[in-house]
């Protein structure tokens, strides 16, 4: 059967779904947006219908709507804001990860009965592009039972291995709508001064790891006048995507994949859909070869920049709940800042602001509280331990943490930390043991 044979409705593909059945989604910018905002309307035939997915745009009914709770269950890699909205309904529940063994992992765990997600329209030779992402997306497509792909035009057409052929899949949709956007984050006064003290540590020829929000963005703009950077990134963002288009990066000095811009996926502007779309010289490569450690060591000179929500003293990093709150994920967090140190002359940087307003529980009024604490909130996930952190950056400045002793490391945050906390920070690290004095 060729593709003209395999093409089916949303409300046929929908018929495909059984009780007890593992539905596994396309990521971020990739979901197959067609089948899970209608997926809810299978609800009165099915239970125990069960749907990974991993930073899902889509605000679908399924998870959303807290009467369904009983029907689908929802099991998720990164959070998003809709799934934290919906989390109290009861049926949402995160999956602990490192992002390069996410897929291997789950599908050690459980196979899928079905796949769903993006791709583009097959060529003359019956290729078709999965365009977005290949963090799991392929591995789910080689062990799901029913393969569904919404074939969409407007999806950029991208290169690496995330091209499969037509026979293997089992249905297309046809559609029609555009990807999802995510406007660049504005930077503010902060963003810029952590952006000026990171880019003041980039070399020219380094290669980047480099996320989304307005510190990775002020950090992009504070690159300018850097020359032959590098990507090597798990997410290929508006950002890099225009440092490339300024000349800053080129990857002529990469050691791995040289020449060649390589992330696992890509979300952003339609300005970045638009560049990468039939562009060789980006590089959609599966996940858990772009995100393993090993392989992120192999570029001489890597750079990974993360941010995180709170850090004690000893340089343990909270960068995906609040409390016991999952608020997002541990993404690939742990994998590139590894990796970026694994890495000849690699370097790693955590940023975060210094403090942050936040309401009181008792008095129900918003207060300003620092960021370095002296012991992470109860139920806090350590996305990142004490023993992998190196750089961290607020706007007092860097605190090289590679190497040090414990009173080095209370010593040099506190140093970076807001000045109306610093004598407090040192007293309570005293009070609970962890220096002397």
């Amino acid at each position: 059967m060729g593709y003209q044979d395999k093409i089916i409705t949303v409300e046929q593909a929908l018929s495909l779904v059984k009780s007890n059945d593992i539905v596994v989604s396309a990521m971020a910018g990739a979901e197959a947006k067609l089948f899970l905002s209608s997926l809810h309307t299978v609800a009165d035939r099915v239970d125990n219908v069960s749907v990974t997915n991993c930073l899902p745009f889509l605000d679908a009914e399924f998870f959303t709507n807290a009467s369904l709770a009983e029907t689908f269950q929802v099991d998720c890699w990164f959070y998003s804001a809709a799934l934290r909205k919906s989390h109290t309904n009861g049926n949402i529940s995160f999956i602990p990860n490192h992002l390069h063994l996410a897929g291997l992992r789950r599908l050690s765990h459980q196979k899928p009965n079905i796949f769903v997600g993006t791709a583009t329209y097959p060529n003359k030779h019956g290729y078709l592009s999965l365009s977005l992402s290949n963090v799991y997306e392929k591995r789910m497509i080689e062990a799901a039972d029913v393969v569904i792909l919404e074939i969409n035009h407007k999806f950029p057409k991208t290169y690496g291995d995330l091209e499969i052929h037509e026979s293997e899949v089992d249905f297309f949709i046809e559609a029609d709508y555009n990807p999802p956007v995510l406007p660049e984050a504005e930077s503010n006064e902060k963003d810029k001064i952590i952006g000026n003290f990171i880019a003041s540590k980039i070399n020219d020829g380094d290669s980047l790891q480099l996320g989304i929000g307005g510190i990775p963005n002020a950090v992009a703009s504070a690159l300018v006048g850097k020359k032959d950077l590098g990507i090597h990134t798990e997410m290929f963002t508006t950002g890099l995507m225009k440092l490339v288009k300024k000349g800053v990066i080129n990857g002529s000095r990469k050691t791995l994949h040289k020449g060649k811009h390589v992330a696992c996926f890509a979300l952003g502007t339609q300005e970045l859909y638009d560049f990468i779309d039939d562009n060789p010289s980006v590089a959609i490569l599966d996940g858990n070869y772009v995100n393993d450690p090993y392989i992120i060591g192999k570029n001489d000179n890597q750079v990974s920049i993360n941010t995180t929500i709170e850090i004690d003293l000893t340089g343990q990093c909270c960068s995906e709940s609040i409390g016991p709150r999952q608020f997002s994920g541990t993404g690939g967090q742990a994998d590139t800042a590894i990796g970026a140190q694994n890495a000849k002359n690699g370097r790693s940087f955590i940023a975060l602001y210094s403090t942050a307003m936040v309401k009181n529980e008792k008095t129900g009024e918003r207060e300003e509280i620092s960021k370095i604490v002296p012991m992470l909130k109860s139920g806090a996930a350590v996305t990142l331990s004490r023993n992998d952190v190196d750089h961290v950056v607020t706007e007092y400045g860097i605190a090289c943490l590679r190497g040090t002793n414990v009173k080095e490391r209370v010593e040099r945050l506190i140093a970076i930390a807001h000045p109306k906390f610093r004598e407090q920070l040192k007293r309570e690290a005293i009070e609970l043991g962890i220096i002397a004095r």
